[in-house]
């Protein structure tokens, strides 16, 4: 005879939101803006910092505002494709699916916040500076921190569509 451990029961964490255990929260706004302001002071810090180093400020691409946009279109598709699926036809995701484009979408809600303000804050370091290439730097940056504003609205649009609506007949 094997001698196995009791089973012991996990203490559970009194939880004052009235939902079942195991359901996920959706992204709180103010932890987005705690990213976006992140981002913010990082993105003005780029630029003086990189001129007491003696060294150019990166110079934004169209590449990059780009694929911020072409990213707030997949998700705003996926958002839109996960709505259809789940409200309006009544199919069911698997719960791995349904988990893996939640995560995604709070990944995804998180980076493009903080990007957002990095991009708006080496932006607005732009503003009046005499330097050649300063105009570009202001207007590709501002085209890229609004594609990353969208990509952050798609990512928490997926996020409700990833919810299941509850069935008042179901039993508990």
């Amino acid at each position: 005879m094997r001698d196995e451990p009791p089973e012991v029961e996990e203490p559970r964490r009194p939880d004052d939101s009235g939902e079942p255990p195991g359901n996920l929260r959706p992204t709180a706004v103010p932890v987005l803006l705690g990213w976006a302001v992140a981002g913010l002071v990082a993105g003005w810090a780029l630029h003086s910092l990189c001129e007491r180093a003696g060294t150019v400020p990166p110079l934004v691409s169209w590449a990059q505002p780009v694929a911020l946009w072409l990213m707030a279109a997949i998700l705003a598709y996926t958002a839109w494709a996960t709505w259809r699926s789940v409200q309006v036809r009544r199919e069911r995701l698997l719960p791995h699916q349904a988990v893996n484009r939640f995560v995604l979408a709070r990944a995804c809600a998180m980076v493009a916040a903080l990007v957002a303000g990095g991009y708006l804050g080496y932006a607005l370091s732009w503003i009046d500076d005499p330097a050649e290439m300063a105009g570009d730097r202001l207007v590709r940056s501002l085209v890229a921190a609004a594609g990353a504003v969208v990509a952050a609205v798609a990512a928490l649009v997926l996020e409700r569509a990833c919810r299941v609506r509850t069935d008042p007949d179901a039993k508990a």
